[in-house]
């Protein structure tokens, strides 16, 4: 049997090759939507408190749960995610493309397709998010959140706080606090997170990154 993690970089592999110059965006398009839901796990991951198992389809209105030293890659339409260990997402609507996510526990990398805005949430903060890659933490007190590349709007949960802006590369990383201070969106560092978990998320819904990133002397 195939150790999970194995299988996982295997499948990553085949997807970054079938992204590749060799392939035309309609069949990159094609082969991303044939490959939804689960891609790998390592360790115990339930959707809506079953056991998970590759291949699994999830939905609008699933909630994704990972056990300790336990992660999931999975694909939901034109999204693709990783859930790390001890995390718990719930992907609300009723359509196959994912509008809300809801990181109710844990740290979430998510690469999203363009089109219309797209909205992430946690108890302290609320993003809205288009054609992104981003990176979330559901801390005790605050929210962790890098904006890989994208355009990001960003409000703090109790107050007024709000930021909009637009990065290429990891450049302004924020813990978001949901107490009500005055100051709730502050500067972070990137932590977490790889350039080459981002690379391997997008060729699963058959893109690449933007050239900042894998043109980048320095990666992440």
């Amino acid at each position: 049997m195939d150790h999970p993690i194995d299988s996982r970089r295997r499948l990553a592999l085949l997807a970054m090759l079938a992204a590749g110059a060799g392939l035309g965006g309609a069949v990159r398009l094609a082969l991303a939507q044939s490959r939804q839901g689960v891609r790998g796990l390592r360790g115990d991951v339930t959707i809506n408190g079953k056991p998970a198992k590759e291949g699994d389809e999830i939905r609008p209105g699933d909630t994704v749960e990972t056990a300790r030293r336990a992660s999931a890659v999975f694909v939901v339409g034109q999204d693709a995610f990783l859930l790390r260990d001890s995390s718990r997402v719930q992907i609300p609507g009723g359509e196959i493309a994912a509008d809300v996510l809801r990181l109710l526990t844990g740290k979430l990398l998510g690469v999203f397709g363009s089109g219309r805005e797209k909205r992430l949430a946690t108890a302290t903060a609320t993003i809205g998010i288009r054609g992104t890659g981003a990176y979330l933490e559901a801390q005790a007190r605050r929210t962790y959140f890098c904006l890989c590349y994208g355009t990001a709007e960003v409000a703090a949960t109790g107050s007024d706080a709000r930021a909009s802006y637009t990065t290429t590369h990891h450049e302004s990383p924020r813990y978001i606090y949901g107490d009500g201070r005055k100051d709730a969106i502050v500067p972070a560092n990137v932590e977490n997170h790889t350039d080459a978990e981002l690379i391997m998320l997008e060729a699963l819904v058959g893109r690449t990154p933007p050239s900042s990133v894998m043109d980048s002397p320095f990666r992440y």
